[in-house]
């Protein structure tokens, strides 16, 4: 379920975050669906080792959507940075068409809490867009 509540020892947390960030030079990276793929794949285990829940992913050509339900021990700078900084270094690594770029995402992100606003209708904004074409 989408609302659970994340627990520690100390704590009972519900803290969900829509994180969008893009490219640098809003370079169109996901037109490949092996690159979109892989990151998916890579966001999903630094997730896991992070005990980060994803409500919903998903990529564009040219940026990404993450909703994620976190423990208030990481901030959304520490998830950003960690989740930018592993992505970057092994898509660079493993698609060679990406390694000319020094860094593969800017330095800017957008993030919300989820507020007012329920996490379903979050979840369903964040799958809406996916487009192609």
């Amino acid at each position: 379920m989408i609302n659970d509540y994340r627990r520690t020892k100390t704590t009972v947390s519900l803290i969900n975050y829509h994180f969008v960030f893009c490219p640098r030079y809003r370079r169109k990276i996901f037109l490949d669906t092996k690159v979109e793929e892989r990151f998916k794949v890579l966001v999903q285990e630094i997730c896991e080792e992070l005990a980060i829940a994803i409500v919903a992913m998903e990529t564009d050509k040219d940026h990404v959507h993450l909703f994620l339900n976190t423990l208030p021990i990481l901030s959304p700078a520490d998830i950003m940075a960690k989740i930018k900084g592993a992505t970057s270094k092994r898509l660079r690594e493993e698609f060679s068409h990406l390694m000319h770029l020094p860094s593969l995402w800017t330095r800017t992100y957008f993030v919300s809490t989820a507020g007012n606003v329920s996490s379903e209708a979050i979840k369903q904004y964040v799958e809406s867009k996916k487009k192609r074409g």
